[in-house]
């Protein structure tokens, strides 16, 4: 079986300081964990293909396939706060851009790959662990309906990767509609190179919105994206965990899944990252670090804008929309949550209420929206009178418009999913996963391939963690 991959680099053809040209560095024994056969389909992908031991060689890196082109690509970021102009892909290669029959582009990267000159001390490998949190969550976020990377594939290497011990190492392929980060504008930006800025917006333009007639336009584009995809976080109790600039893709959409993690227990300053010490990246926090990284974006762009002045005034205005914009779509996500079809002025009085009695009352807030939607709420509330009395306003907001509560929970069902990829069963598939048994990856990934009507057996899934089944810290995989 001959395995044929429709190439079309034109990220490739941008000019040679926008990446380093290299190819993965080979592995010693390579084997498929994972293959998503649908997300193969829709690339125009033969699944049977890239099952065969060409296809496995190469999302190890060991076969680079004809037309591919591979590179790291550079950008710059904001990490934590503090800038750096170099970072850079350290342990990912894009292979190439994958043309679909329907004329998606398709980036296809091996994360995992081998050290690249933005590797800095790193090894430019994963283990296993972040390769399988990686597929299961980003998968899980496309069910959900969130715009994400998608994982293609999972392969494990055959050779040791040194972290705090020793681990199995894998590769993970993801693909994407592009890797282009408000970083990568950066990079360009810190060095003065305008004409770099001007081919990238071109091609961020080309790729993300061609209906863009001006880099003004880009950045308002980017600015909604940005303010859609915070509020879908928000409303499925997301927390990205490093929202650094090199992490925010100007597309809108979700890209690298680190130490992210979906709360359990809700409180508005959950953090889970290990390495955010100060909370920076907090849950509550998320909205007001994109419209900073957007404020980054804007800065990068302002050369190619027109006058200085006149710019800095348009680039602010459209900054500063991005409140509006998140508040709209927060409101409409959280009124959907709670089987709202109409817009009233007490809801977001209501809303805010509801959070705040689950903060107290250490629910769950997966399963107190879901709960909502099932009558099961109040089980989720330690004081179960405070729930209550909240629950008789929204039973009276709702009569308020005429809908009645069967109606609203069949609506509520379709936006509330009844499973997420809870943070001890990731951990539970991921340890099983370093004993060689891949079943509790493959059912937790299966399930979540239907959240908000999940099949017969999938109970066991909806279940909050006990009290020592909780992860408080969740990590990166360098």
């Amino acid at each position: 079986m001959t395995l044929h991959i429709p190439f079309d680099n034109s990220y490739a053809r941008l000019p040679d300081r926008f990446y380093a040209r290299l190819d993965p560095v080979p592995v010693g024994a390579p084997g498929l964990i994972a293959l998503n056969d649908a997300l193969a389909v829709d690339m125009g992908l033969d699944p049977e293909a890239l099952r065969s031991p060409e296809g496995i060689a190469m999302f190890a890196g060991n076969l680079v396939p004809p037309g591919a082109q591979p590179l790291a690509q550079a950008y710059a970021g904001h990490q934590f706060g503090g800038f750096t102009p170099q970072l850079g892909d350290g342990r990912a290669i894009l292979l190439g851009e994958v043309l679909s029959p329907e004329g998606q582009r398709w980036d296809m990267q091996l994360k995992g790959a081998g050290r690249t000159p933005f590797s800095r001390m790193g090894d430019g490998r994963n283990w296993i662990g972040p390769v399988l949190r990686e597929y299961i969550l980003s998968e899980a976020m496309h069910a959900l309906g969130v715009p994400t990377t998608r994982a293609l594939a999972a392969v494990t290497t055959g050779e040791t990767v040194y972290r705090e011990r020793a681990l199995p190492g894998a590769v993970l392929t993801r693909v994407a509609p592009s890797h282009i980060r408000v970083g990568t504008f950066q990079f360009f930006a810190v060095r003065q190179d305008e004409e770099a800025l001007r081919l990238l917006a071109d091609h961020a333009i080309a790729r993300h919105f061609p209906e863009a007639q001006s880099p003004a336009d880009l950045l308002r584009a980017a600015v909604a994206g940005q303010a859609r995809l915070v509020a879908q976080w928000m409303a499925l109790g997301f927390i990205h965990g490093v929202m650094n600039t090199d992490n925010s893709h100007v597309g809108g959409i979700t890209i690298d899944y680190g130490p992210c993690a979906f709360m359990d227990v809700y409180h508005p300053e959950k953090v889970f990252s290990s390495i955010d010490q100060q909370g920076r990246y907090a849950y509550a926090n998320q909205p007001q670090i994109a419209v900073w990284n957007m404020a980054q974006f804007a800065t990068c762009l302002l050369p190619l804008m027109g006058d200085r002045d006149a710019a800095v005034e348009e680039a602010t205005a459209i900054v500063h929309g991005f409140a509006d914009l998140y508040q709209a779509e927060w409101l409409a996500r959280f009124r959907a949550k709670l089987g709202l079809a109409t817009a009233q002025d007490g809801d977001l009085a209501l809303i805010d209420l509801l959070l705040t009695r689950m903060a107290q009352g250490q629910a769950d807030f997966t399963r107190v929206f879901r709960g909502l939607a099932e009558g099961t709420a109040r089980d989720e509330f330690l004081d179960r009178a405070a729930f209550d009395a909240w629950h008789a306003q929204w039973m009276a907001r709702l009569e308020s418009e005429g809908r009645p509560l069967p109606q609203a929970q069949e609506a509520m069902r379709r936006i509330n999913p009844a499973i997420i990829p809870r943070n001890h069963r990731v951990e539970e598939a991921i340890a099983a996963a370093l004993e060689g048994d891949y079943a509790p990856f493959e059912q937790l990934h299966a399930a979540l391939r239907n959240p908000f009507d999940p099949a017969p057996g999938a109970e066991p899934l909806r279940v909050a963690p006990m009290p020592d089944e909780v992860v408080q810290r969740t990590f990166c995989g360098t």
